[in-house]
């Protein structure tokens, strides 16, 4: 029931996104008169799972959930084929429409997943308000840093106050931004101090911590529940049990019991704990996946969260800035992306690695904002300059506004297919990867 949820989630994001996506050009399309010959939703490699006529164009579904298309009389792409290229371009013909409204065609499915975004959080904002975690109240006692961070140069009981000269109030834009930034400013023993990520730090996150690299300063954990007859239990942990210490180190953050059972993975740990008033050493068994079967809590009482409330009108302006700022965020991480030293591109994911981290609930809230983000991304990756994508065809177009030249129809043609031949590969092995780690997460 819960990989269903996740599957039923990402169907029902992937149909909005890519059904506006396509009607961006559709609609553009129609509004200068170019034919219209297919609308699908998924793609219909050999066959499709609904498909009608209406008017000259065929409405279908396909069987592949990855995109969809619109097929635009006298295009030149991929798929059409060389007795047309050879006839003279006909008015409803997108080859024979002047360059500025080619272009905007091409641009109509860009511009309608930025316009979703923006919508979608404004009424998000107006409905749930904007929930986020606070980097004021998380680092309020200092910052704890797992053994990654303190090799970059950080040190426990850090503060950050900038990156690149700029504050985050969010604590997982902040983290991001530390990753993508040049610069970190932390204030250390009353002074500021700056820190300068190497490409051979970003990568050792990346790969062993993720975002977990840095966590908010505790004392105290504790156990929430014991696994039924698990490594924890049979050791003598109780529901209640506050964790003070691990191998003879005082808890400075909630993830360091993680940490420390993943080195001993297969082995024991020894435990510091408090049961009531009274002190207790536990030394427990860990399971080949580093796992000693407890879940953790933070004490009652620690609240990082904010939640700022809008009005419909207010959550406007708010969900413009926001979809500004994903845009950005786009653009960093993609710089970091050929980067390769960082090895950035090892985590990039397709639909399959998408589906595994969602919900395994259904939450509505969480729902459409994921939806809105995922939108930004459609736009910034249908945006890059590759031909396949809009943007391929839309740096060509520009280049032929800028020389007055346009490129030859067997040309275009060729560099077209080139352009999806990589893509096409490119997709296979990010599906690969993501395949290939749930079945080893799963399985093995």
């Amino acid at each position: 029931m819960d990989t269903f949820t996740q599957i039923a989630q990402l169907i029902l994001m992937l149909s909005i996104l890519v059904i506006l996506h396509e009607f961006g050009h559709y609609i553009t399309a129609k509004m200068f008169k170019v034919r219209v010959e297919k609308f699908y939703l998924f793609m219909d490699a050999g066959f499709s799972l609904f498909k009608k006529k209406i008017g000259e164009t065929v409405w279908g579904i396909g069987w592949l959930p990855l995109g969809g298309y619109v097929k635009l009389s006298g295009m030149i792409d991929e798929s059409m084929d060389t007795d047309q290229m050879k006839t003279e371009p006909q008015p409803w013909e997108f080859r024979s429409k002047p360059a500025w409204q080619r272009l905007i065609i091409m641009m109509g499915g860009i511009i309608v997943n930025v316009l979703l975004a923006w919508i979608i959080f404004t009424f998000v904002y107006s409905t749930y308000g904007k929930n986020y975690v606070a980097t004021e109240k998380i680092q309020e006692k200092g910052l704890a840093f797992g053994t990654i961070g303190k090799k970059a140069g950080f040190k426990d009981g850090d503060k950050i106050l900038s990156v690149d000269g700029k504050y985050q109030p969010r604590f997982d834009r902040m983290i991001l931004d530390v990753l993508l930034g040049d610069e970190v400013t932390v204030e250390r023993d009353g002074k500021p101090v700056s820190i300068h990520l190497t490409d051979e730090s970003i990568k050792e996150i990346l790969d062993k911590e993720g975002r977990s690299f840095i966590h908010p300063m505790v004392t105290t954990t504790y156990i929430d529940s014991i696994v039924p007859g698990g490594n924890a239990e049979k050791a003598g942990l109780k529901k209640g049990d506050s964790i003070v210490g691990v191998e003879g180190m005082p808890l400075k953050y909630r993830s360091q019991l993680n940490e420390q059972a993943y080195e001993h993975k297969g082995g024991k740990l020894n435990l510091a704990i408090k049961r009531g008033n009274e002190p207790l050493t536990v030394t427990t068994a860990v399971d080949s996946l580093g796992i000693i079967g407890i879940s953790q809590k933070v004490p009652s009482g620690i609240d990082y969260f904010v939640n700022e409330e809008y009005s419909f009108f207010s959550a406007i302006p708010e969900a413009m800035d926001e979809s500004y700022n994903l845009i950005i965020y786009n653009i960093k991480q993609f710089k970091l992306i050929l980067r390769p030293s960082t090895g950035a591109y090892q985590h990039v994911s397709s639909v399959v690695g998408i589906a595994s981290k969602l919900p395994t609930t259904w939450d509505w809230e969480f729902f459409w904002k994921f939806t809105a983000l995922f939108s930004i991304g459609l736009a910034f990756m249908n945006i890059l300059p590759i031909p396949g994508l809009d943007g391929g065809h839309a740096i060509f177009t520009i280049a032929e506004m800028i020389t007055g030249r346009k490129l030859g129809d067997k040309a275009a043609g060729v560099v077209q297919t080139i352009g999806m031949v990589i893509l096409l590969t490119l997709m296979v092995l990010v599906f690969g990867k993501d395949i290939y780690q749930i079945v080893m997460k799963n399985f093995f």
